[in-house]
């Protein structure tokens, strides 16, 4: 019998590679989408003819309880969210309303209608914050230094409530950064590999970040999509760190796009720190090891190769 999978946030980074993945897995795919004066569907363009829409909102509980009706999912992947740091401080309620409150009206609605519904929650790295240990995992302190990494925790807890009062399978993958060239141009990594297109082919002249020293644990969304899939096939629902293990600085990614298409970062990228937010994380890494002994997981595309797959793809866009 065929699997029913539903994803919020279908038109994302990880929404689009999940759908892909799932269709190659022989699922019936459904995607949740807001509605918007204008659709963003570049990312699933190349699906549509393969999998169905619903129209629904995080923010509408009535909503969320008709789309579980209508879908019955097997398998619900709740990747829907407002997801950058940076918004959360000039919109902290709506990204506490979608990003916190979205989820538990998600779990509810499922515990409504079809409780035997597996559901994956998007956890994040943002929950470790001003980490109390490195690398992080599972069992590491959760102390948020912004309003998204805040959302995340309720939307974590919640997800731990609804599984211990209600026996439902809900697990949670706390995701490190992880990117491809699908990623949205809010975030400093698609930023850093358009300006370096851009400056290449002429249509830019530099590039203005705020600090150079963070350091993150990234990855490829492609190969971390992989991994909540892998979590919703197991006997009992958990949560898994799902990172590289390793970390890299904001600059260390500049200098790998610029050299990737002949340029010298220096010669482009200014520091401007009023751009700063009022609170930074410094350094994220992951212990991933759970993930690889219980789910066989671990990542394939390493950090010099993402860089350059971001760059390659947006030069291509420019020329």
């Amino acid at each position: 019998m065929t699997k029913k999978a539903l994803i919020t946030g279908l038109t994302g980074q990880d929404g689009s590679y999940l759908a892909e993945l799932l269709l190659n897995k022989g699922y019936e795919v459904w995607g949740m989408v807001r509605r918007t004066a204008t659709e963003n569907t570049r990312n699933i363009n190349h699906l549509l003819d393969q999998i169905q829409i619903v129209e629904a909102d995080l923010l509408d509980s009535r909503s969320l309880v008709e789309t579980i009706k209508k879908v019955m999912p097997d398998e619900v992947y709740n990747l829907a969210s407002q997801s950058h740091v940076g918004t959360s401080f000039s919109q902290p309620i709506f990204t506490a309303e979608v990003t916190g409150v979205g989820a538990l009206r998600l779990f509810d609605a499922v515990q409504l209608i079809k409780p035997d519904s597996k559901i994956y929650q998007a956890s994040s790295s943002e929950q470790f914050g001003d980490a109390a240990e490195s690398p992080q995992k599972e069992s590491t302190p959760m102390r948020a230094r912004s309003p998204y990494g805040a959302a995340k925790i309720f939307a974590h807890n919640a997800a731990k409530v609804y599984r211990e009062s209600y026996d439902m399978f809900v697990s949670c993958g706390i995701l490190f950064n992880h990117e491809s060239p699908r990623r949205g141009d809010l975030f400093v990594t698609q930023k850093i590999a358009k300006a370096a297109a851009r400056i290449k082919v002429g249509k830019e002249k530099d590039l203005t970040l705020w600090d150079l020293k963070p350091r993150r644990d990234w990855g490829f969304a492609g190969d971390y999509v992989e991994a909540m899939w892998l979590m919703l096939q197991q006997d009992k629902p958990d949560d898994f760190v799902i990172a590289t293990g390793e970390n890299h600085t904001v600059k260390e990614f500049c200098e790998l796009a610029f050299d990737h298409v002949g340029l010298n970062y220096k010669d482009y990228v200014k520091l401007d720190s009023s751009k700063a937010r009022p609170a930074e994380v410094s350094v994220l890494i992951g212990d991933y090891s759970k993930a690889r002994k219980v789910l066989g997981w671990k990542p394939k595309i390493g950090f010099k190769e993402l860089v350059e797959m971001m760059v390659s793809a947006q030069l291509a866009e420019e020329r």
